[in-house]
């Protein structure tokens, strides 16, 4: 193979690099390095005119390689691979160096020391792309059907949303009876529809589509397959098996409410009840609200239940998002059916974001009282004379310690996660340490997981709002329709790749793997590990553990990353 000849564009990022980090010095200590014929600096290396200065220099220096050293390569690693394409390089014999963030932001109190790493990152970016080799995508073609998990709001209308662009869809419930929680629910806020009626238009909805087929009492038990085609198997009421080929799964399972444990702010006295309990009461009384036959004049509110709690296994440290409307809203309603009554709103926070300000405020027009309370210093509930008597300090009053007498006290519960762990496993969901299912990130891949062709959406990922579960619903019908309506989707090909000479299959990359992406084969009689390309990550867990030194990875070869170490050991002085 005929050495590289590498181009090596230095960006000053307007400041964000140069401020800190010496790049013309940078440019001097690299231009002499092996393999490279063209050292450059330039302004912002993002811009059009920078892109198409590449570009020329490639043309005029016949390079075959290119590295950029910048900002990070979530931001413009395609963006130069773009670039490399434009020019005919192989996009794969482009190495994107993250000179900002690993560099000049992290050490911006010793340019100096900066300026060396800079040199070194530098140094090594050139090592990998003197030894990098042309590469293409993995083209995997699809099958133009989804399975939506979940036949909630969010599910209903991802399962809709991909109807309508041609994605034939298996919609599977565990219940009885499609609907979820909002199915449950009577007015809701922002727009008083009732949750049961809402459900019933998308139900109907959905029944007009011929695309869409509805297993209720059905489950995921097992899987197979990639992204594009993957073959799943659905147990219907515990007696039926079916089959399914399809190209991409939508997991929409939603969440569980918090159930507090016995005494936990009075919990498992009469007339303290959570708020799914209170909401159905409300929707259930055609005027002033009675409980257990004795009317109800006294409401007393305690917020965060099960949310925002701190450390202790199991505890859920996390804001639950959608109680302070829901709680606030439900305070407004029960003032419409009875204006005598009396209602305690008991917080350590008020979280109604957004328009749900509105509701809030609302709240305390209509004559709901609120008292802020510390949480170190929690409210505490008794029964008292047939009543249930609150004893907290308001620090709304300066720490003022102040008594409430309530005919019903409710919990103001947030989202837990909903047990899955059976599907998880099936489809090898990663979870966050809020026991919510992961996404790859929360605001550039919103509702992708790191397994391809599995996404998630609504309030299985998290709490959210009934509106803000939909949105998600229907980018995650977004992203498997934009996979399976072409045809085919172009996967990296940074996998692994085994060397048959040397394996002698002894099964220590199978374990290693988190993806089920290595099974054995016969070749010529010998047994040996063989990588799916279509399930393969590219995560190297294999790698370190094969005896035989077997498996490499493409783009990240144990040759590349021995040379880059090598390249940043060696000896920079920096004026």
């Amino acid at each position: 193979m005929s050495a590289k000849r590498i181009g090596v564009f230095i960006c000053h990022c307007g400041g964000n690099i140069s401020d800190y980090v010496d790049v013309e010095e940078v440019r001097r200590k690299v231009e002499n390095e092996p393999g490279v014929a063209v050292a450059k600096t330039q302004m912002f290396s993002c811009s059009d005119a920078s892109q198409q200065e590449m570009i020329d220099q490639i043309e005029k220096n016949d390079l075959d390689g290119m590295v950029v050293a910048s900002c990070s390569p979530k931001l413009h690693l395609y963006t130069f691979r773009g670039v490399a394409e434009r020019a005919e390089i192989n996009p794969y014999q482009y190495v994107q160096v993250n000179l900002r963030e690993q560099c000049s932001w992290a050490h911006r109190d010793d340019v100096a020391q900066a300026t060396g790493k800079g040199v070194r990152l530098v140094r090594a970016g050139i090592a990998k792309t003197r030894l990098s080799v042309p590469m293409s995508t993995l083209r995997i073609e699809t099958k133009l059907r989804a399975l939506v998990i979940g036949a909630g709001a969010s599910g209903m209308r991802a399962a809709l949303g991909l109807a309508d662009m041609g994605v034939a869809v298996y919609l599977i419930e565990r219940s009885p009876e499609v609907g979820g929680w909002t199915g449950q629910w009577g007015r809701m806020y922002p727009n008083e529809h009732k949750g049961s009626e809402l459900i019933g238009r998308l139900y109907e909805e959905i029944r007009q589509r011929e695309n869409i087929t509805i297993y209720t009492e059905a489950e995921l038990v097992e899987k197979s397959g990639s992204l594009g085609d993957f073959t799943v198997k659905i147990l219907v009421r515990d007696t039926e098996t079916i089959e399914l080929n399809v190209g991409a799964v939508v997991v929409a399972t939603g969440f569980d409410a918090y159930q507090p444990a016995t005494g936990e702010f009075g919990y498992g006295l009469e007339g303290v009840v959570t708020l799914p309990v209170f909401k159905q009461l409300l929707d259930n009384s055609p005027g002033p609200l009675r409980f257990n036959g004795r009317r109800v004049r006294d409401i007393a509110y305690i917020y965060c239940v099960g949310s925002r709690q701190r450390g202790g296994e199991g505890s859920n440290s996390y804001c639950s998002r959608y109680c302070c409307t829901a709680a606030c809203h439900s305070a407004v309603v029960a003032n419409e059916l009875d204006q005598q009554i009396n209602q305690f709103h008991l917080y350590r926070d008020i979280r109604t974001y957004g328009a749900n300000e509105l509701i809030y405020e609302e709240a305390g027009r209509t004559g709901s009282a609120f008292y802020r309370f510390k949480e170190q210093e929690p409210p505490t509930v008794e029964a008292a004379g047939g009543k249930l008597r609150l004893r907290m300090k308001d620090y709304l009053a300066g720490g003022e310690e102040i008594e409430l007498d309530a005919d019903l006290v409710v919990l103001v519960t947030g989202m837990v996660p909903r047990e899955n762990e059976k599907l998880a496993g099936v489809l090898k969901l990663p979870i966050g340490r809020d026991g919510f299912f992961n996404e790859i990130h929360p605001k550039l891949r919103p509702v992708e997981t790191v397994i391809d062709g599995v996404f998630i959406a609504g309030a299985s990922q998290g709490p959210k709002s009934l509106a803000e579960s939909v949105a998600s619903a229907l980018s995650g019908a977004a992203k498997t329709a934009g996979l399976l309506v072409k045809g085919y989707v172009d996967l990296e090909p940074f996998i692994a790749e085994v060397d048959l000479d040397r394996c002698t299959w002894c099964d220590e990359c199978v374990k290693a793997c988190p993806y089920d992406a290595i099974e054995k084969l016969s070749v010529s009689g010998k047994q040996v590990a063989h990588i799916i390309p279509s399930l393969c990550k590219g995560g190297g867990t294999c790698v370190p553990v094969c005896p035989e030194d077997a498996i490499d990875l493409r783009g990240y070869s144990d040759r590349q990353v021995k040379e880059m170490i090598d390249s940043m050991t060696k000896e920079t002085e920096v004026a």
